[in-house]
């Protein structure tokens, strides 16, 4: 069997932030900038405090079966939780997407190179 690549997003909005909460956001937002996103395994976060509390956790996951997405979806979202809770913030309509890549469709260059491959 060969190891499937999964990339999980969880999405949500922050809930309920105290003022020092807030600052203390919008003091990090640069190192949690959209143009700074990324798939990573442990989770990387974006968000725009200063225009709406709502936040984007990107996950890098991995599995042998198309069955093991649910698994690393759970994980996503247990890891997102964890994260938020860890550090008090309040959160609510956490809900999340997942693809596997070995399921999504080529663009130009993909069909190009698989062509080349078989060829």
């Amino acid at each position: 069997m060969s190891t499937r690549t999964f990339r999980i997003t969880v999405r949500g909005s922050f809930d309920s932030l105290t003022a020092e909460q807030h600052a203390e956001l919008l003091g990090e937002a640069p190192h949690h900038d959209m143009l700074h996103a990324a798939f990573t395994p442990e989770g990387h976060l974006t968000y725009d405090i200063a225009a709406r509390p709502a936040f984007v956790f990107r996950f890098l996951d991995s599995g042998e079966a198309e069955e093991d997405l649910l698994d690393a979806t759970a994980r996503a979202e247990l890891a997102a939780e964890e994260w938020l809770t860890t550090r008090g913030y309040g959160f609510k309509q956490l809900r999340s997407t997942a693809q596997d890549l070995s399921q999504a469709p080529l663009g130009k260059r993909g069909r190009r190179e698989a062509a080349r491959a078989d060829g």
